[in-house]
């Protein structure tokens, strides 16, 4: 009687992580099609690259130009 207890709280075990295994997997497949027209509106790497880039030019010559005032 006991080994049949054990082998029931066995499969009850197995489906309730069977189940939540199954909704992980869910959670990861990719989005849908209408979502993946959003991610196209995203900026190309290399934009973002400049603006980054153009900010930190920026605010070098603005931080040139307080040291320099600063001096004066």
């Amino acid at each position: 009687m006991r080994a049949a207890f054990s082998l029931l709280a066995l499969v009850i075990v197995a489906a309730i992580v069977l189940s939540l295994v199954k909704k992980q997997a869910a959670a990861l497949k990719p989005p849908a099609a209408g979502a993946s027209a959003a991610s196209t509106a995203l900026p190309r790497p290399q934009a973002v690259g400049q603006q980054v880039q153009d900010s930190l030019n920026d605010a070098a010559k603005r931080a040139a130009d307080e040291a320099s005032a600063a001096t004066n």
